[in-house]
């Protein structure tokens, strides 16, 4: 049987009104909601909505990476040619025939397609929210004080669009090891983006909303987001390798405090899934090596975020979000120690992701919603809220 079109975009258009499907839902919710509230609210408890819907996107995205159906449609947008999997019934049927296992197989072809219609009905949903901000701003004659600007919600849509071209080359290039990376690393700067937008429309509407934070601390948030952002970027470096099991052992790693590692082979980012660059086996030591910087990075980044808490924990008004921000690197911790002394379960590998997910809007969350207090004059400033400032 021949092997099928990398890119077929014959069922683009199927793909896109199961996409409109998808999203008329939630867009049906929020107008009968708010059916008296103003077109900002409305706007509002949009962005929020797109964002929790984002946010289980990026849980089932990792369902899809950890269950091994990432190819389970090797073809894109469709499968084999159709937009869904009953009408790619019989080639699914030959290729497990041929290998039982996959990676194709009819329950990995479903998990393939069912997250490209939950991204497809995201997409749409981040289109609505970019041109009714548009039509807004129009509408508020171009710089009214109390709008958002369109260019946040512009500047979403772009990502995601982004983002779908490296679904696309997920697929096509096979689980190449950094498309596959960036591409968990675009859904949580997809998350970062939709949250500063939730955060900036609850700020038009309560002033509460902006809480006052001292400079150091804000200084800390950011190291702290940094920090988390490398740390994210080595766990889907230990993910896509499949690098998890190379120590089974926690806090040693093979009987050791630092076993064999072969840094060159491991941090090679163009190559396919497995290979080196020059084609050959990627060693042992190479995955040993991907999964031991990861633990010692968690270290440093569990440390900083463990300081960050203690800080906030002692200002009245930050005290729920470092409550969160204890409860999340606890469950982080938790759930990665598993991940190493359980043989990976897939409960505790997707809320690993979930984990982090969720550490990306908070620290998002706290440093869109704090403004600089200076501690001699007792004044503030706000942050700039358009992004081309």
């Amino acid at each position: 049987m021949d092997a099928p079109a990398l890119y077929d975009l014959a069922p683009a258009l199927r793909l896109m009104l199961m996409g409109l499907v998808l999203a008329g839902g939630p867009l049906a919710w929020i107008w009968l909601r708010q059916r008296q509230a103003s077109t900002m609210r409305r706007l509002q408890a949009l962005t929020v909505l797109t964002l929790f819907l984002t946010f289980d996107l990026v849980l089932f995205g990792s369902f899809t990476r950890l269950t091994d159906s990432g190819l389970g449609c090797p073809d894109w947008p469709g499968c084999y040619g159709n937009a869904s999997p009953v009408g790619a019934h019989v080639e699914i049927s030959a290729a497990q025939q041929a290998m039982p296992t996959g990676p194709v197989t009819h329950g990995k072809a479903w998990v393939e397609m069912i997250h490209r219609y939950l991204a497809t009905g995201v997409g749409v949903l981040i289109l609505v929210l970019a041109a009714v901000s548009w039509r807004e701003h129009v509408r508020r004659q171009r710089g009214a004080a109390d709008a958002l600007s369109p260019w946040w919600a512009t500047l979403t849509l772009v990502w995601v669009c982004v983002q779908g071209a490296f679904g696309a080359l997920t697929v096509t290039m096979k689980l190449f090891p950094a498309i596959v990376t960036l591409h968990l690393l675009g859904g949580l700067l997809l998350l970062a983006l939709l949250c500063l937008q939730a955060v900036r429309y609850a700020q038009m509407h309560d002033t509460a909303a902006t809480l006052a934070l001292p400079s150091g601390l804000r200084a800390l948030l950011w190291w702290g987001l940094g920090l988390l952002t490398l740390q994210i970027a080595l766990g889907g470096w230990v993910s896509t390798n499949y690098a998890v099991l190379a120590c089974t052992e926690f806090p040693a790693c093979q009987g050791s405090w630092w076993p064999g590692m072969d840094f060159v082979q491991g941090f090679e980012l163009w190559r396919e899934l497995g290979l080196t660059g020059d084609g050959q086996h990627i060693s042992f030591a190479a995955l040993t090596a991907i999964h031991y910087v990861h633990r010692l990075a968690a270290y440093v980044v569990m440390a900083a975020l463990a300081l960050l808490a203690w800080r906030l924990r002692g200002l009245p008004q930050w005290r729920s979000p470092a409550r969160w921000l204890a409860a999340l690197l606890v469950l982080q911790f938790l759930t990665g120690l598993s991940n190493v002394v359980l043989d990976w379960p897939l409960l505790a590998a997707v809320l690993h992701t979930g984990g982090a997910a969720g550490l990306v809007v908070l620290l998002t969350w706290s440093l869109a919603s704090s403004r600089r207090r200076d501690p001699q004059s007792g004044t503030s400033s706000v942050p700039v809220s358009s992004p081309a400032a």
